[in-house]
Formats: structure tokens, sequence, C-alpha cells
């Protein structure tokens, strides 16, 4: 608990110095293009984190409130960019799991290659009350690796990651919802066929769709090929990352970058994502849950270095990889369970 504080307060003095160097140059900051880009990163930078009130000492609390509504619009559009599927899946798909490692000015990381799609499943939480770590379900289920999932409810970021929010969906099946069958919500997942899927859709048609293994988080950033985010500016801050992509030979893509890590790696915004995914073929690609939750875990190892130490965070989902997906199976450890009076803040885990 002491390293993890230490590491935040690392993180949180590295962004008080960089303002204290800007706000020097006052004038620029506020009144020049690209001062105000650099501001608005920073706004988003911690708008990300559990500290998300400080932006408005950046662009004001009207800034802040427009900021994040104007993000979620955004996010929106995104969602609905007609989706033409330029994927061939392979008939003779490789089973290997490769991992690369990637680096840029500011921050390191890694990219999972999963030639297979068809290898993936979506794990969850075999706790009642709390959410597992990611390690722990791929030691739990034998899975060959693993990343974090979708979203959940998450009470001043330290939540004790049981409640989901959106939908959970494995092996075909809905095992969490908090919307009605005819209401969209944004997913990224796999349908039976190993084709990605990701956008705004009601989770009756998730079902007639044939998705087997999904979760909700946005946005999905590159349809067709093209990349969705114009610039770095609007790259939603500079944070860890975990995100989703396909590329046109159906080989599924996890990229993780480590952030939040003074010294080593602070993070990427999604721009910066955006252009090593294009560069390594990826034709959609969809961002996943990141930042505390951020983490890769390959042959029973944690394979990068996350925000939270000790392993990560406890977390209802996780996509994970197997030799023989077919013979996994998921409990929905939600059923019989009212979740919408569920207390997300009781750290009590058994």
């Amino acid at each position: 608990m002491r390293r993890r504080s230490r590491r935040k307060n690392n993180f949180l003095l590295f962004l008080y110095a960089a303002l204290l160097v800007i706000l020097g140059g006052t004038g620029w900051f506020y009144f020049t293009p690209s001062g105000s880009n650099l501001r608005y990163m920073l706004a988003d930078t911690l708008i990300t984190t559990q500290h998300r009130y400080l932006a408005k000492y950046l662009i004001g609390q009207d800034g802040l409130d427009s900021r994040v509504a104007d993000y979620n619009k955004e996010f929106d559009a995104m969602a609905q960019v007609k989706d033409n599927r330029p994927v061939r899946l392979s008939t003779h798909s490789s089973n290997s799991v490769d991992i690369e490692q990637i680096s840029g000015s500011k921050f390191k990381g890694y990219i999972m290659y999963v030639h297979d799609p068809k290898m993936i499943r979506l794990v969850v939480t075999n706790t009642v009350g709390s959410g597992e770590k990611v390690l722990s379900m791929v030691q739990r289920t034998g899975a060959i690796a693993g990343v974090n999932g979708g979203a959940f409810d998450d009470p001043n970021w330290e939540g004790n990651g049981f409640k989901p929010a959106g939908i959970v969906m494995s092996g075909g099946q809905i095992l969490y919802r908090d919307v009605d069958m005819d209401t969209p919500v944004n997913v990224v997942g796999v349908d039976r066929n190993g084709m990605m899927v990701s956008g705004k859709y009601k989770p009756a048609d998730l079902l007639s769709m044939g998705v087997q293994e999904a979760v909700t988080f946005q946005p999905r950033f590159i349809v067709n090929g093209k990349g969705l985010v114009k610039n770095e500016a609007d790259g939603w801050g500079i944070a860890p990352r975990t995100c989703m992509a396909q590329k046109k030979d159906g080989t599924i893509m996890f990229i993780v970058i480590d952030g939040r890590q003074p010294g080593y790696s602070l993070g990427a915004t999604l721009y910066d994502v955006q252009k090593i995914l294009l560069e390594k073929g990826a034709v959609i690609a969809a961002n996943l849950d990141g930042g505390a939750s951020t983490v890769l875990v390959k042959d029973n190892n944690i394979i990068d270095k996350p925000a939270v130490k000790n392993g990560g965070r406890y977390l209802p989902t996780a996509f994970l990889v197997f030799d023989h997906p077919e013979q996994v199976v998921v409990k929905n450890i939600w059923q019989g369970i009212d979740m919408s009076h569920f207390d997300s803040s009781n750290k009590i885990r058994s």
C-alpha cells in the first residue's frame, strides 16, 4: 500500500512540477494554440485519474464539465461509424501467442499478438463481492495469457472490482447487463467466427450477431483501417492504456502501455496508440479499461509494470487466451444477486 501511495504521489508531483514550469509562461500557456493544446492534454491526463477535480485549475469547472461531455459525444459518434469489416480470417490460423516490446518518447509497453482469435475467452471473477486480479484469473483457469477487460463501477477509482458497467458476455451468453435488451451499449469483443466487434449495439442484436466474448468500453478509434482520433490534443490525455485491435488476417492485437511512472513510462494518448496500431496493420481498434487496471500476463508472469504494484487491481473481467477455449467454463458470478444495490466501495474480500 505504501509503494502504491508513493507511486501516486510521485506521479502527482511530476504533474505539479510540469504545471509550475508551464505557468511560468502563462501567456504562452493560455493564449497560444500550442500552449492551449498542452494545457488541455494535461487536463485530460488528470481527468483519467482519481484526481479529476484538479483539471478545473487548468480549464475551469465549466471547461472540465464541457470537456467530459464533449468526449462522451465524440466517442458516441465514433461508435456510429459504419464498419465494413475488411477482415479475412485465415483458414489455417497459427495458435502461437507472441509478444513484442514497444516504446515511444514518453512510454514503454507491449503488443500481444493472438493469431487465432478463437483462442480468446472473456473470464470473470470467481469471488462474490470482489474482483480478481488478472494474474489470478490466468493461474486459476490455466490460460496462456491475458489482459484486463472492461468497465466497472469504481467509486473514487478505489472500488472493489465486482460490479461491471454495461454488458459482459462469455461463451455467447450475456452474464451481466445494466441496460435493457433494446438499449444500445458500447462493446468490445469477438464473435463466433473470431471477428472483432466494437461499437454501440443493443444486447439483443449482439446475440443475433453471434457475439461470443464482450465487455463495455470506449471509444472505438480505428474503423476500416482509418484512425478516428484527429490529433494528439484529442487523445484523452497521457495514461496507461490497454486496447484491442484486429488485422486483416484476423490476428488480434492487445496493446498494453505502462504509465504514471516518471523515469520509466508516463503513458500514452489514444493518438499515440492509434499511430502504433495503424503501423502494425490494424483495421479496427477499441479502447479497454486502462489506468491502474492495465496489466499483461503471459505464462503465469506479469510482463509489464502496472501503475499499481502487487499484481494490479481487482477486476470483474479479463480477456484470456487458451489452448482449448472450448473447454473453459465461465460461471455467472452475478446470477441471483441484486446488483442495483451492491456497494462497490466495500473492500472486504474473501
